[in-house]
């Protein structure tokens, strides 16, 4: 009995010891745990690696197309809208690495500041993320909307995102040096608003953990999609179902509008999409290939969907 109480004494000293130990940066073993149903390929941190091409695709189809697929499928908390951009112009797409910020307090300063001496890290911990940025990844940070002494980069951090990632960030904060970050290549960034003042009373919290921003929750590899009328968070695993569906709505409004130009379309305009109207947009496609960015089984997927669905 001794034995026993003693071996379990031991066992809880050992893990109260353990959790005692944090990481500012998520475990490939957590990011494999809230990713479990991605199946492809991952980078060394555990995050989902969409495919380039995939990035490349997302750029053409709208967030509306996008969010429809996602809602379908219980997503119901993917988007934000509300920002101001380097270029708004330019849609923005790529992987998420995640951050989260919170307001500073000395105690728990101290203590992250020793753990990323263990981490091996320098400098300031907004520095931290950027290291981590691979190509086609965007910096995402919940900076719990901090503006003012929220800028969590200026010029040189906003030249370093775009050494590392060739894409930009996302940020639920401020950023100042505006001006200078337009001109920097490679280079686009979301972010509520700008301000002149420094970084100060924040501190980083995690990496590639589950981040909140806004009203959409975003987790590490999430395929990011930035444009002028909001930003998505599409769930990896979802990535490429969501931008073939979307891609596939994006070619029935193509047909849509060629049949009302036509006055072919009836008084519905984008309706009575049924077994005959599906057969007449399916022989269009046929004719005009080199409209589908999807593969032929994609389409053919997608079609047998949506007839069974009656859409």
């Amino acid at each position: 009995m001794r034995r026993i109480l003693l071996s379990t004494f031991c066992f809880f000293a050992i893990f109260c010891t353990a959790s005692l130990s944090a990481q500012v940066k998520t475990t490939k073993e957590q990011i494999l745990f809230y990713t479990s149903g991605w199946k492809g390929e991952r980078f060394p941190d555990g995050r989902p690696k969409i495919p380039d091409s995939l990035l490349q695709r997302a750029l053409d189809v709208t967030l509306e197309d996008l969010w429809d697929y996602l809602t379908e499928h219980g997503y119901h908390c993917q988007y934000e809208g509300g920002w101001q951009a380097l270029h708004i112009e330019k849609p923005m797409a790529g992987r998420a690495l995640t951050a989260q910020y919170m307001p500073a307090r000395p105690d728990m300063v101290s203590a992250i500041k020793d753990e990323g001496k263990k981490e091996g890290r320098t400098g300031g911990n907004n520095m931290w993320p950027i290291n981590e940025l691979q190509n086609g990844d965007v910096y995402v940070a919940d900076g719990f909307g901090k503006i003012v002494e929220g800028t969590l980069i200026g010029s040189n951090l906003g030249s370093g995102i775009a050494a590392h990632s060739h894409t930009g960030f996302v940020f639920d904060a401020g950023i100042r040096d505006v001006e200078e970050n337009k001109k920097i290549p490679d280079l686009n960034g979301f972010y509520r608003a700008s301000d002149p003042s420094a970084w100060k009373d924040m501190t980083l919290t995690s990496i590639n953990a589950p981040i909140r921003i806004g009203r959409a929750t975003v987790l590490p590899g999430d395929l990011v999609i930035a444009k002028q009328d909001g930003i998505l968070f599409v769930p990896a695993v979802l990535a490429s179902a969501a931008v073939a569906s979307a891609e596939f709505t994006n070619l029935e409004d193509a047909f849509n509008f060629e049949l009302n130009a036509a006055g072919k379309n009836g008084a519905e305009f984008e309706g009575g999409w049924n077994r005959a109207k599906y057969q007449a947009f399916a022989k269009w496609i046929d004719q005009h290939p080199e409209k589908l960015k999807m593969t032929r089984d994609e389409f053919k997927a997608e079609l047998a969907r949506r007839e069974g669905h009656g859409d």
